[in-house]
């Protein structure tokens, strides 16, 4: 037997070994041998199981109070009238208001905000209007959201909460985003804190028309 072939019979007597050794015997749930096993047993808990290194014997625990997670962005300000309206003293656009930022919140609101409120902010959004669907049940209409008030400042529609639309401040607008109001949910999952920004920089030039 020359050199090659008796190498190809090694390996392939491994290889036949490897194959046979992981194979259960038939009779218990055993896979056999198992390579690299703290591969597959990590030293660290699951944040399901129980860990008597805590005194609730919980691994998952509630962060400590008062303590902001990395990226988070607290808003301090509660879902009231009051904060609603000292939102509306206390808050302005950080934000440098450029094209980019203008434009930026012009995609965000035609994507969030214009099903609603319309493209133009006149409170005409597509779920305001009559509309049906059909399908194998035949045709039938859909339930239609009660309109917001136009942001602008030609139509003149009074705000809910007072004053006119086209005169809310950034804080006030950007409020509204993080809480919603009547039919509007909030949109603090959906958007994040510049987002909402910018959001409010657009709104603010819908209501100059």
């Amino acid at each position: 037997m020359n050199k090659k072939n008796f190498l190809g019979s090694v390996c392939a007597a491994f290889a036949l070994a490897a194959v046979v050794s992981s194979c259960g015997d038939g009779k218990t749930r055993s896979t056999g041998w198992e390579f690299s096993r703290n591969m597959y047993d990590p030293l660290a808990y699951n944040p399901d199981q129980p860990n008597n290194n805590f005194k609730n014997n919980m691994t998952a625990q509630l962060p400590p109070a008062g303590t902001t997670p990395i990226g988070f962005e607290r808003f301090e300000f509660a879902n009231t009238v009051e904060d609603y309206e000292r939102a509306g003293r206390e808050l302005t656009n950080p934000l440098e208001a450029t094209k980019e930022n203008l434009a930026k919140g012009e995609a965000l609101f035609q994507t969030y905000c214009a099903v609603c409120h319309g493209k133009d902010g006149k409170g005409d959004g597509p779920i305001t209007k009559d509309r049906s669907v059909e399908d194998s049940r035949g045709k039938r209409a859909l339930e239609n959201f009660p309109p917001p008030p136009s942001y602008q400042k030609s139509d003149g529609n009074p705000s809910s909460r007072g004053g006119q639309m086209s005169e809310l401040g950034a804080g006030k607008i950007y409020h509204t985003i993080f809480y919603g109001y009547n039919a509007m949910g909030s949109h603090a999952s959906q958007l994040s804190p510049e987002e909402r920004w910018q959001v409010v920089m657009y709104v603010q030039e819908l209501q100059k028309k």
